[in-house]
Order: structure tokens, then C-alpha cells, then sequence
């Protein structure tokens, strides 16, 4: 995997990383991103790397510790460790790497609560988390808009209903715009505009579980429908690293206090 591969290699890449995360989670898919050369491609190229890999695991449902990697790339730690992870409400939390029985599971991952840790930079993580949450949001439309083309009322598609299309049209346009703030190029303080993409991000994500919930009704609510899976995904993925809400907050907040607003972006 080296810097400045063209589409086609991309394309393969993509394909087989969706093959493999449609086979491996946890430590299984650790190992199997180990052999593919995921530490080398967040080394030489993680502006590649990183929304490929993190939007693909949205999609499939599938999770894996990546993210201690990005966040020890970032602070130049040591590789397999496990950094403690702000978690909404003041709280933190630590990705496990291992699996063992009575391993703690916070929305399907492996996170268990710690006492605290130390602040740090988390401008790339949080884009990752983003990109996470984008690619969930896309696998729940996904879902939706097939149930809508399948499921049938009054002899036609439900898909034709005025509510149906605007619940799905809402949601494409919450994850199109999610996208966009993070994949703008950043002009100025890459760390604030990653806390706004990450904010972005959750709430498309918040807005499609709402949506496609609404679309599915209650078959979306079962057991055996993925859908449940990828609401509680999200849920926690919003949390990660600061969640929507606070996020905003905290960015409104040091605006005020700066009495100006950098420029974000190049438009």
C-alpha cells in the first residue's frame, strides 16, 4: 500500500477490505487490516486510508480497534496500545484490543469505562469517527430504501408514498452534507473543523436512525433486522470523542469567547 494509488487500485482495495469486513470483526478483522497493510496505509496515506477504512466498517457493521492506531499515529505512541477515549458526559473510555470472556460492550464494541485520561489532539480521530457514523448512516438508508421498494400497501410500493420519500430524501441530504464538512479542504484550525465534522456526522447519523425507523416501522425494531444494529452503533459512535450536542456547544462557546470565527474553509 503506498502513496498515490490510482482509481483502479483503489477500487480493488475497496473491494477487498468490504470482503473482509463482511467476514472478520474484532480481533479477527484487527488482524486481517495487520496483513492487508492498514498500518502502513495510515502511515504513508491516511487521508486515503483513514474515510476508506472507517466508512467501510459504517457500511458493513463490522468494528475493529483502528482507531487506537489513528489516535497513537497522531501523538507518536507506542503501536498496540489502548489511549483512553473521551466519552460524552465527561466520562472515558479505553477501545479493548483482546477478546475475552466477560469483555465489557458499549453498543456492540469492546469499550470499557476508565477512570479518565489526558487531554490530547483528536482532529483526525474524531474525522475517523465521522466517517464511521457517515458510512452507518449510508448502510441504515440502505435498508430503508429497500424495505420501501419491497414493501407493498394499497397495491403499490410504499416507496411512492410523499412521506416515505421525504423521510428518505431528509436523511440522503443529512449524509451528503455530513460528508462535505468532512471532506473540505481545512484552511484554518484543522482542529476546530474537525469537531464540527464529527458534529455533522452524528447528527446525520441521529437524523437516519430516526428516519429509517420510521420507514421500516416495526419490523425495523426485530431481532433479525440489521437495522437495530446500526442505531446502536451509532448511538454510541455519537458519543465517541464527544458527542453532537456537546461538541457544538463547546465550539459556540470558544467562538464567543475569541470574539471572531476563523476561516474554516476555502469556498
Amino acid at each position: 500500500m503506498t502513496i498515490g494509488m490510482d482509481a483502479a487500485s483503489i477500487t480493488l482495495l475497496e473491494d477487498t477490505l468490504r470482503k473482509t469486513m463482511a467476514s472478520a470483526s474484532g480481533a479477527a478483522l484487527d488482524q486481517a487490516l495487520g496483513e492487508l497493510g492498514w498500518a502502513e496505509m495510515l502511515s504513508e496515506d491516511p487521508d486515503m486510508a483513514i474515510p476508506l477504512v472507517f466508512r467501510l466498517l459504517g457500511e458493513t457493521g463490522a468494528h475493529a480497534s483502528v482507531l487506537n492506531d489513528v489516535i497513537l499515529e497522531t501523538i507518536g505512541g507506542l503501536p498496540g496500545g489502548t489511549p483512553p477515549l473521551p466519552y460524552a458526559g465527561g466520562s472515558w473510555v479505553i477501545w479493548e484490543r483482546s477478546e475475552r470472556e466477560g469483555n465489557p460492550v458499549l453498543g456492540g464494541l469492546p469499550l470499557r469505562g476508565v477512570p479518565g485520561g489526558e487531554q490530547m489532539r483528536l482532529g483526525e480521530a474524531r474525522r475517523a469517527v465521522g466517517w464511521w457514523l457517515v458510512g452507518s448512516a449510508r448502510a441504515m438508508l440502505a435498508l430503508a430504501r429497500q424495505h420501501a421498494l419491497d414493501r407493498a400497501q394499497f397495491g403499490k410500493p410504499i416507496a411512492s408514498f410523499q412521506a416515505i420519500r421525504h423521510r428518505l430524501a431528509e436523511t440522503l441530504v443529512a449524509i451528503e452534507g455530513a460528508e462535505a464538512t468532512l471532506t473540505v479542504p481545512v484552511v484554518d484550525s484543522p482542529d476546530l473543523t474537525a469537531m464540527l465534522a464529527k458534529a455533522a456526522a452524528g447528527k446525520a447519523a441521529l437524523t437516519a436512525a430516526k428516519h429509517c425507523q420510521q420507514v421500516l416501522g416495526g419490523v425495523g425494531f426485530t431481532a433479525e433486522h440489521d437495522l437495530h444494529r446500526h442505531i446502536e452503533r451509532v448511538l454510541v459512535l455519537d458519543g465517541l470523542l464527544g458527542n453532537a450536542r456537546e461538541l457544538t456547544r463547546q465550539v459556540g462557546g470558544g467562538l464567543r469567547a475569541r470574539g471572531s470565527a476563523p476561516r474554516l474553509v476555502q469556498l
